[in-house]
């Protein structure tokens, strides 16, 4: 059984009244959302990995409220709908603020978000930083932008989180997000790695979450397709082509094409790790070991 069908099974039963849910009383985020069984479905699915990513990660512990990073994107927005969703049926009990950094990006549609946020009744913040000009400044040409950039993001969001009185900052990373930071990091880093579900900042005062944890990227992108967001493409690593990324992508991409279900066993794989088989001895304890003596056996 893959991860996907493992979660589904074991949440059936805690969403057996989805079933025979009214569509029409459902948040304002999904009044336009389609009503085809299939669409179902796929709603259903995301919940289901959402709830239980939030069970095994111990997400809801003591949170109030989240701030939830909207970039315009594809993941952000569905991270949103189903966070909404969530809410509406009294399933997450915590206040959720949309937050929107405009970096100050070259053709960045600014009234896209806050037209779109306020249509649906949600509660935001959209904040002006030009990020945008450090990091063409800071980055050689030709050099990758995305690290820097997501840094002065992160740094930003954290400090709008703290103005707003948040217990978390919430993101939309999702499984291929993940397996692809883990082979970023196998490559070019020397190390295993990949992005937690949930993440203590170093000041130690705010969580980083992630609730996508175990969607997959194609269910995100049909979602949104479905649910038809309005979309903001990035203008600045977006027109990056080559990119480290790009390529673990095409990797996993090849490697599911020929062996279907291998990303839900690599993911899986993330969450049964033993050290004693590994090599690091900060992990564990390799010049403990020691045999036993014939005595020690009998006894």
């Amino acid at each position: 059984m893959n991860l996907v069908n493992m979660i589904d099974s074991q949440n059936a039963a805690a969403l057996e009244s989805e079933d025979e849910l009214d569509l029409s009383t459902v948040h304002p985020v999904f009044t336009r959302a389609p009503r085809s069984v299939s669409f179902n479905k796929l709603r259903k699915r995301l919940i289901r990995q959402v709830r239980q990513a939030m069970s095994d990660f111990d997400m809801l512990k003591g949170q109030k409220r989240w701030l939830v990073g909207l970039s315009g994107g594809k993941d952000s927005y569905g991270l949103l709908a189903i966070l909404l969703d969530l809410q509406w049926r009294g399933l997450l009990p915590v206040e959720l603020i949309a937050c929107n950094l405009d970096q100050g990006q070259p053709n960045f549609p600014k009234h896209v978000l806050p037209e779109y946020l306020a249509s649906i009744g949600v509660k935001h913040r959209i904040e002006y930083r030009d990020t945008y000009s450090i990091v063409k400044e800071k980055v050689p040409s030709g050099g990758t932008y995305c690290s820097l950039c997501s840094r002065l993001r992160r740094g930003n969001l954290y400090r709008i989180a703290r103005e707003e009185g948040c217990d978390a900052l919430v993101l939309g990373h999702h499984r291929e997000d993940i397996l692809e930071t883990f082979f970023m990091n196998f490559f070019h880093g020397g190390r295993l790695s990949a992005m937690p579900a949930k993440l203590l900042n170093d000041e130690k005062d705010l969580f980083v979450l992630r609730p996508l944890a175990y969607a997959a990227e194609e269910d995100m992108a049909r979602f949104a397709q479905a649910m038809e967001f309005p979309i903001i493409p990035c203008d600045l690593c977006g027109s990056q082509d080559g990119l480290q990324r790009n390529a673990m992508k095409e990797m996993l991409a090849g490697i599911e094409a020929k062996m279907p279900g291998r990303k839900d066993a690599m993911l899986r794989a993330l969450a049964h790790v033993d050290p004693s088989h590994l090599l690091d001895p900060k992990l564990f304890d390799f010049a403990g070991l020691a045999v036993m003596t014939p005595s020690q056996t009998d006894g």
